[in-house]
């Protein structure tokens, strides 16, 4: 007997738990500001999660699925992308798309059920949050094969959860990706949770980047609660896929330390004991340790932060309350090109029904 094929699957950490350097740190680190910038996304995006929710709990937006120590994944990966890229974010990325230039009322706009806040004024080709499990990675790959067909030096990132990684959406993307080796990179936000079914309960993989094995495409963990290692490794992907080198998976190891949505209660199927055991691993707590112990952070920056992250956020929150809703007719304004008959019909009976 002779062995078929072998492979491997790199993992790749700079900071470890208590935000201590295991390696050198990238280029890209050297630069203080570089690295204080991700830690105040991060520190945004958390703010921003927090008011959110109290949003949906008092009765003023819809479900919302918080980033609550997945953090560094959406930031990591957005850091690394150039504006001209492409980013399909899955419902759990809101810091990437923060980050990215989407305003905060329009995200909040969207989870209050308005399609308006899907029209983003920044990013205008970034695509809207995808709330079925998986199905925009095909519509990466096809940005991707759009890319290369244009010989656009451009990139498509699409991260998704761990639990797509169990659909033949996701399988069929990366497949297709590979065969055409398109500028395209995977990223899998594995936070040990599929709604209530856990990892080890969804694919009894190894690990999930060796998934891309089958697609003929290189596979690659980081740990996702290190955002200098996420920023590096999908960077290093990017350039990859610019390159004309073909696609990417990567894994980021984190943990989802609140409920899938807001309309979940993961008290019913895990432990506080083991909730309680993974925060000391979340990237916030990390990355400050690792500023502060280096003299690049102190207590007055801390609050200053705090206090600016508030105020933005509150402002978001006053636009998006501000926001005169649509009327109910609007439902139908945006499904075709030209209506067809029957809807037509409906929006017209409707617009009887509502009007003044």
């Amino acid at each position: 007997m002779t062995q078929a094929a072998s492979f491997t699957i790199e993992h790749t950490r700079f900071l470890d738990p208590q935000g201590r350097p295991t390696q050198a740190l990238p280029d890209f680190a050297e630069d203080p500001m570089a690295v204080i910038d991700l830690y105040k996304a991060m520190v945004l995006t958390r703010t921003f999660d927090a008011k959110a929710v109290s949003l949906q709990r008092t009765g003023r937006m819809g479900t919302y699925a918080s980033s609550l120590g997945q953090e560094a994944v959406p930031i990591g990966a957005a850091a690394a992308m150039r504006a001209e890229d492409v980013f399909l974010p899955s419902f759990r990325e809101q810091g990437g798309q923060i980050l990215r230039g989407v305003r905060m009322a329009e995200i909040l706009l969207y989870w209050g059920g308005d399609e308006r806040g899907s029209d983003f004024t920044g990013p205008r080709e970034d695509f809207p949050i995808c709330v079925p499990v998986g199905t925009h990675a095909p519509h990466a790959a096809g940005v991707a094969r759009a890319f290369q067909l244009r010989g656009q030096a451009r990139v498509a990132v699409c991260v998704f959860g761990d639990g797509a990684t169990s659909r033949g959406d996701v399988y069929e993307a990366m497949n297709f990706a590979g065969v055409h080796r398109l500028p395209v990179v995977f990223v899998a936000n594995n936070n040990q949770w599929a709604i209530s079914v856990p990892r080890t309960r969804q694919t009894a993989a190894e690990t999930l980047a060796q998934k891309a094995i089958a697609a003929g495409i290189p596979g690659t963990q980081v740990d996702g609660n290190d955002v200098i290692a996420v920023r590096q490794v999908v960077g290093s992907a990017i350039e990859q896929a610019r390159a004309g080198e073909g696609p990417t998976l990567v894994e980021a190891l984190t943990y989802r330390l609140t409920d899938h949505t807001t309309a979940d209660d993961a008290s019913r199927y895990r432990d506080d004991a083991e909730v309680s055991a993974r925060w000391k691993e979340e990237p916030i707590a990390r990355l400050r340790l690792y500023l502060s112990d280096t003299g690049q952070w102190t207590k007055a920056e801390e609050e200053a932060l705090i206090g600016d992250c508030t105020a933005q956020v509150e402002g978001a929150v006053a636009e998006y309350l501000a926001t005169p809703a649509m009327p109910p007719t609007a439902m139908f304004d945006h499904l075709y090109a030209v209506l067809p008959a029957p809807l037509a019909e409906q929006r017209a009976e409707l617009e009887e029904v509502v009007k003044p």
